[in-house]
């Protein structure tokens, strides 16, 4: 790791050099009352007052809705187009935050687990992560308590943290955060004696996530998810603003003698996302669904591919309209 110093008016320039590489350069725009992530071709769209975006920025490697092949009919013979995932381009998020980048690593283990996905990996191969430490929090962060901090470089490719005087002290944690930072290397100085510990937020450590797998591996038939689960509607927010959940569905787009297969998001909290053809339904209440979002977070991930589901953005709990706040259930679990 490289630790370097980049004044105020440095960091603008070098958004300026990624933004005119050629590469889609990703940031967290204001609209009204909102904060999401969106293409961005000058500096001054990104936004500075918020704690975290709405939305994750997982679209970028998994679209919300994603052609896997089209194809056309002509008498018995059948034409099948792949897309060109070489068309893809690069893709860097700036100013995503610690909570956000440590995420990706679930997503790698999910495309990853049993079937390498093809379209994922070339997304994530072409995909660099600037990352900002955090300098205030909510009432809804907890990351410290899912092994991750205001100042974790986890799945980072680059991390700034911002310093009283407006510049940051740069780490370049990766081969991809080397190339990038070496084209704008006169840009950068050395950080020599600088600490970023005193400039992160304070997240106390709300849980033990060793402990409450232990629970939960006893807890499969516990009353808990009925009596956590009577107010959830099964709305599926708290799913798609969640940057580590990757369910989907595959749907056939057909006309006539064309057609195309697409994956589009999903979520384990939708009545329809198990019910057989047959017309059962291994999950018929939202109970057993809240209880299988729960465990294949904390318990089923870490157990397949060693990856904790959460990262402790706490992002559903904002989203949720009826206010299921999924720390308060972790803690009371």
């Amino acid at each position: 790791m490289e630790k370097l110093h980049i004044t105020p008016e440095n960091i603008a320039r070098w958004l300026e050099q990624l933004i005119g590489s050629g590469r889609s350069v990703y940031a967290p725009v204001r609209t009204g009352e909102r904060v999401d992530f969106k293409k961005i071709a000058r500096p001054e769209e990104v936004a500075s007052d918020y704690v975290q975006t709405t939305q994750s920025v997982k679209k970028v490697v998994f679209p919300r809705t994603e052609e896997l092949f089209s194809y056309r009919k002509e008498g018995k013979q059948v034409s099948v187009r792949q897309p060109d995932l070489q068309a893809i381009p690069e893709t860097v998020v700036w100013k995503i935050r610690p909570c956000d980048a440590a995420g990706f690593a679930s997503l790698s283990g999910i495309f990853n687990w049993d079937y390498k996905d093809g379209s994922y990996n070339a997304r994530a191969e072409r995909l660099t992560l600037i990352s900002f430490s955090c300098a205030t929090s909510d009432e809804y962060c907890f990351c410290t308590s899912v092994g991750g901090g205001p100042g974790s470089t986890t799945g980072s490719d680059i991390q700034l943290t911002l310093l009283p005087d407006g510049g940051a002290l740069v780490e370049v944690l990766t081969p991809k955060g080397e190339r990038l930072a070496a084209e704008a290397s006169s840009l950068f100085a050395s950080a020599d004696g600088i600490s970023k510990e005193e400039y992160l937020a304070r997240v106390e450590k709300r849980f033990d996530a060793r402990q409450l797998r232990e629970k939960l591996d006893l807890a499969f038939d516990s009353p808990v998810w009925q009596r956590q689960s009577e107010r959830c509607l099964g709305c599926g927010a708290c799913a798609f603003v969640c940057p580590t959940c990757a369910c989907f569905d595959i749907q056939e787009d057909a006309r006539g003698a064309t057609g195309r297969r697409v994956r589009c998001w999903d979520s384990c909290g939708f009545s329809l996302f198990t019910l057989h053809t047959s017309g059962h339904n291994p999950r018929p209440v939202q109970s057993a669904r809240w209880r299988q979002r729960v465990l294949h977070k904390f318990s089923y991930m870490p157990e397949r591919i060693g990856q904790t589901g959460c990262t402790g953005c706490g992002r559903c709990s904002r989203a949720c309209p009826v206010n299921m706040n999924l720390l308060e259930h972790l803690q009371s679990i």
